[in-house]
């Protein structure tokens, strides 16, 4: 190989820069599809409850019906969800400015 085809080549692979082309995009489709896998994982599984298992409340048989596996009345669900939406850690904003602050 000669020197300006060495150049030449050396140049072209440094304007790709360090990711190759749709590594952004791979990147967004594994981050989405871990998002589903663990929020399929949080789903309930098993027979549904008839009382939540947290107050104790009558869980409704239409949201045993919905939601098959149930655990909690909507109330405890509520306040579980919000819990976990305090705590979940992601950047929703997805920019660099929001994780500075």
């Amino acid at each position: 190989m000669s020197t300006a085809s060495a150049i030449k080549a050396a140049a072209t692979d440094m304007a790709t820069g360090w990711a190759g082309d749709g590594a952004v995009q791979d990147q967004i489709d594994a981050t989405v599809k871990d998002g589903i896998k663990r929020a399929r994982s949080q789903l309930p599984q098993g027979p549904s409850l008839e009382h939540c298992e947290e107050c104790g409340v009558q869980i409704p048989a239409a949201r045993r019906k919905a939601l098959p596996g149930v655990r909690l009345c909507v109330a405890c669900q509520q306040a579980r969800d919000d819990e976990e939406t305090q705590s979940s850690g992601y950047n929703r904003r997805g920019s660099k400015d929001s994780q500075l602050r």
